[in-house]
């Protein structure tokens, strides 16, 4: 991933099965995270739970481990109301770690609506979110609400990452990029340089990459496209389940494009 230009590593998120991981599995998942950048690029450590005393205890672990930050998914299944969250994320924050906050409703229940965040983006360790609600809108109205502040809005889904930078964000927590790492960098980088053809090319070069990491609950294609170019990443735990013959097949279509 550093060869090919990435600029931050992120482990224990979604992609990495944080939900069914143990505190020790979560520190050392962090930690070889952290040996391997080597301080070469940041560690961004999921550290998220929906119980506020667990995820400080990750956060704090992770502040420990030596990651640069702490990405934190919204609390799920509890539903919390508005000044529960402000409390939960400010409780973390106030750790003095840089926290960036994850908003993806399709697996919480809940949205981090835009007057949230940009409250909370005024907490001074509060540095970012994670916007993977899919409405364009909203993410238009956070970086609207947070442009005099040191805040990144960054994409939480692959296919939006390119409308989400043109409209001033400033990156991607990418899961092709476990597959395509270099020409997830080239559309970063040619939107930066005002490039907006060449980060349309890439864009659309990548769309069936991006279709086929979710043919199925995430992380379960990406494990297995990752499996199949020969990298050792192990099975899915229980209750995500491996894909499907028919599946395995269609994604096997799919990387043909990119091998």
């Amino acid at each position: 991933m550093i060869q090919e230009g990435v600029h931050g590593i992120v482990p224990c998120g979604s992609t990495g099965e944080s939900a069914t991981l143990t505190f020790e599995e979560h520190e050392q998942v962090i930690g070889v995270a952290v040996e391997a950048a080597d301080g070469k690029i940041p560690v961004l450590a999921g550290t998220g739970s929906n119980n506020t005393a667990e995820a400080v205890r990750f956060t704090k672990a992770a502040k420990d481990l030596g990651a640069d930050g702490a990405l934190v998914i919204s609390p799920y299944y509890n539903k919390p109301n508005r000044s529960g969250l402000v409390k939960h994320f400010t409780a973390l924050a106030d750790l003095d770690i840089p926290v960036v906050m994850y908003n993806v409703p399709g697996r919480t229940g809940q949205n981090l609506k835009p007057d949230l965040i940009v409250e909370l983006a005024d907490h001074p360790n509060i540095v970012g979110v994670k916007e993977a609600s899919g409405d364009l809108e909203q993410v238009s109205m956070i970086i609207e609400g947070t442009q005099d502040k040191d805040f990144a809005v960054l994409s939480g889904d692959d296919a939006l990452t390119l409308p989400i930078l043109a409209l001033g964000g400033a990156g991607v927590i990418s899961v092709a990029a476990n597959l395509e790492p270099a020409q997830m960098v080239a559309m970063y980088d040619a939107v930066r340089k005002g490039d907006l053809a060449t980060a349309r090319k890439i864009h659309y070069e990548l769309s069936p990459l991006f279709r086929g990491m979710f043919i199925e609950t995430n992380p379960i294609p990406v494990k297995t496209a990752v499996g199949l170019r020969g990298m050792a990443a192990g099975p899915v735990r229980l209750p995500l389940d491996d894909l499907d013959a028919g599946k395995t097949a269609a994604l096997k279509e799919v990387l043909k494009y990119y091998d």
